[in-house]
């Protein structure tokens, strides 16, 4: 359930929903929720039309909820965003005391995330002591890949769920349990829409493009190039089988952010993976000097 992409259940998200966060005994964690209320109402807003597009514009209320008014809707947006935020701000102070540099990585589904996490733990085995939150909907695929080099993961299962909330991080990094001074990697669902709104107490969010999406994709999802402060541009080894301007991407992407930081990288052939990594070390010195 999430209004802040349009993508919930009316009835849902004008309910009193609570959340649950389980363990399973294999590492795997998953998320429920109970509905409360009963009651929701049924006028429909309409919204202006332009040409053939239908536009219902940035930040709170820009959704469509049938049965809902838009006020109601931007009373439970900030509802959720403002419980989110202090569950974020609990993360953040636990990571600033056990100095835990986190890193939330975004993207579109198979940007190439998994692979890229799972070369940078190998490539920086020794180096830096990493751990690992997975997000998906469904399957702990992604964590056993990341088990299998040997760090330590866990697996959040969002059932229905868009994006990771503060408050699951904050559950699974009490079972993770990541140690004092060590780097934290959390591969956020793939959607380049929620995960934007949502702070989960990182230092950082990294957004991981492939050049398999388009060189409009900043442009298109402007929210979260904006929240980024590093974009990775993956999967370059591919360039020379693609009609793929990375000049215009890159150009697109800094049109929305222009602090962003920008790498081309591939995750298969490692090209450009030694200035991520050195991003990482000295990102990490920075926040916990």
């Amino acid at each position: 359930m999430c209004t802040v992409c349009g993508c919930g259940d009316a009835k849902l998200v004008e309910s009193e929903a609570h959340e649950h966060v389980h363990t399973r005994p294999d590492g795997t964690t998953f998320t429920h929720h109970h509905d409360h209320g009963h009651e929701h109402a049924h006028a429909h807003d309409h919204h202006a039309h332009r040409h053939d597009t239908v536009d219902y514009g940035g930040g709170l209320a820009g959704v469509h909820v049938p049965g809902m008014s838009q006020e109601r809707v931007i009373k439970i947006e900030r509802d959720i965003l403002s419980k989110n935020d202090a569950h974020a701000a609990d993360n953040r102070r636990a990571f600033a005391r056990d100095h835990i540099f986190a890193l939330n990585f975004v993207s579109s589904p198979g940007s190439g995330k998994t692979s890229l996490l799972v070369r940078t733990i190998k490539d920086l085995a020794g180096r830096v002591a990493i751990s690992v939150i997975e997000g998906d909907q469904q399957t702990s695929n992604d964590a056993e890949r990341i088990r299998a080099t040997g760090a330590p993961a866990l697996q959040i299962n969002t059932g229905k769920g868009c994006h990771l909330d503060a408050h699951m991080v904050g559950h699974a990094v009490e079972t993770l349990a990541p140690a004092p001074g060590s780097t934290l990697f959390i591969e956020n669902v793939g959607n380049l829409v929620c995960p934007a709104a949502f702070d989960l107490g990182e230092a950082h969010k990294v957004v991981v493009l492939s050049v398999t999406e388009g060189e409009d994709k900043p442009l298109k999802y402007p929210d979260m190039f904006a929240a980024a402060d590093l974009m990775l541009l993956n999967k370059s080894d591919l360039l020379p089988h693609l009609d793929f301007d990375v000049s215009a991407c890159l150009a697109n992407a800094l049109r929305v952010n222009p602090r962003l930081r920008t790498l081309i990288v591939s995750a298969r052939t490692g090209e450009g993976m030694a200035a991520f990594y050195a991003w990482i070390e000295a990102s990490a010195r920075a926040a916990h000097p």
